[in-house]
């Protein structure tokens, strides 16, 4: 079959050859028709962390070749959240890191919901909480994680969201149901949020900037607030620290990232999102939106085109 490693997604045809997987009990053989770009691909690739072998890909949606005694059905249209292994053409995968496809939804369209949605998902409700009197800071919320993250405060709670987003994808949060949207760009988001939230402050920040917007980060926080480091676009490291700044206001500050998580933990979140949103993609009430599609051979056009922030929304790859 043909993949796309680390070492291969450099070159113009990304395309290399490989064994087809095996199967180990409990596994499924999923044909993959399409595949969602991530950062985690692009931290891969640049920060070379994990072998040159190893095949970029955290989610995809296809079809069940061999449902190898589990609940799935050979024809059945899935979709996966998976360690590695996406840019492929076919893929082994625990039949508890998949979900059906509701029959509304295209491939391309479901290759959007795995690791957008669940990281969405678990940042805001497993680890941050949210409640429906509260406010949440969403900072880039024209990206995949972003939008998916807008449309489930609003749909599974009455929590008030604001985003940040450069001034041409303002637009996009609002339509995706942010309560405010702030353009970094011309103004000072810390200052905004003060304004709106009446000096209160938010409750909840989504982060994927990291370093650059610390320091606004802990004014837009309110009193035992939560900061949620997603990412480190906006670099790592931190200079001139006050500590103080953290104690006085009661901040908790938390780190993660979902591909790391344990088997057990994402097979948990995949049951707890597929209950509480399962049936808002089934109903059309969950907007999934392709920004930029490009073949599996093109991988490193796509790699790029999310390196250069080309999308306002989720990439995908074509698998033939």
């Amino acid at each position: 079959m043909k993949v796309v490693n680390i070492a291969s997604v450099k070159k113009s045809n990304s395309l290399v050859d490989a064994p087809m997987p095996e199967l180990k009990e409990g596994d499924v053989l999923v044909k993959i028709h399409a595949v969602g770009v991530n950062h985690v691909d692009l931290l891969w690739v640049d920060q070379k962390v994990k072998p040159d072998d190893t095949i970029l890909g955290l989610e995809m949606a296809g079809e069940v070749i061999d449902g190898n005694n589990t609940k799935y059905n050979q024809g059945q249209r899935v979709m996966g959240l998976i360690d590695n292994g996406g840019y492929a053409e076919y893929i082994a995968v625990s039949a508890s890191r998949l979900m059906p496809i509701p029959d509304n939804i295209d491939y391309k369209k479901a290759a959007t919901i795995p690791e957008s949605f669940l990281t969405a998902y678990q940042t805001l409700f497993t680890i941050g909480k949210l409640q429906d009197d509260q406010t949440v800071l969403i900072h880039a919320g024209a990206s995949g994680v972003g939008t998916a993250a807008i449309q489930l405060v609003k749909q599974l709670t009455k929590a008030t969201v604001i985003t940040t987003s450069s001034t041409k994808k303002v637009d996009i949060c609002l339509e995706y149901g942010a309560d405010y949207a702030i353009d970094y760009r011309n103004s000072d988001f810390a200052e905004e949020v003060q304004r709106i939230t009446n000096g209160h402050g938010v409750n909840l920040i989504l982060d994927f900037i990291g370093a650059s917007y610390y320091k606004q980060n802990i004014k837009s926080v309110a009193l035992d607030g939560q900061v949620i480091l997603i990412g480190n676009l906006g670099g790592s490291e931190i200079k001139n620290i006050n500590i103080m700044d953290i104690i006085g206001k009661r901040i908790t500050i938390t780190g993660t990232l979902l591909s790391p998580r344990s088997n057990e933990y994402k097979a948990q979140l995949i049951t707890d999102f597929s209950n509480d949103v399962y049936d808002l993609l089934a109903d059309d009430k969950i907007k999934l939106y392709v920004s930029n599609e490009f073949d599996l051979s093109e991988s490193e056009q796509a790699l790029t085109c999310m390196r250069e922030k080309q999308n306002t929304g989720k990439i995908i790859l074509n698998v033939k």
